[in-house]
């Protein structure tokens, strides 16, 4: 019998929660779903998001102010590069045309060798977002 899976819900380490939530919730339209204890305007330690059928989660990759190294450290930051999330949206130029809108950085969205219409974005913390669909034959 195989397991019954119903999705998955990957978890971001995040730099500064304040501006990831910004940019998934004001930029990507996400909407929060839930959050451990806010200690002030998008402040606390984790977070669910929500857009149409995908979840994703962030928590604070240093729980404590003192301990987050300014600037970012490079390396961590870098490694984030490894990791890329892909979502199912239909209308892959609409999403391109509202979030150049919105003054996220992307271009427009190109047709892999494998038959899907991509535009990829970078989110604050340098992971890899791609918004895809099939391309029209």
């Amino acid at each position: 019998m195989a397991i019954d899976v119903r999705g998955v819900c990957p978890l971001l380490q995040v730099y500064d929660m304040p501006t990831a939530v910004k940019f998934y919730r004001d930029k990507l339209g996400f909407e929060v779903v839930s959050t451990s204890p806010v200690m002030g305007p998008d402040k606390f330690h984790w977070c669910l998001l929500r857009l149409g059928g995908a979840e994703i989660m962030l928590n604070t990759a240093y729980e404590f102010d003192n301990e987050r190294p300014v600037p970012a450290d490079r390396a961590r930051v870098a490694a984030h590069g490894d990791t890329g999330l892909f979502f199912g949206c239909p209308d892959v130029d609409g999403a391109y045309e509202e979030l150049r809108d919105k003054g996220v950085a992307v271009k427009p969205p190109k047709v892999a060798p494998y038959g899907m219409k991509q535009m990829p974005v970078q989110d604050p913390d340098g992971y890899g977002l791609c918004f895809q669909w099939r391309a029209e034959d």
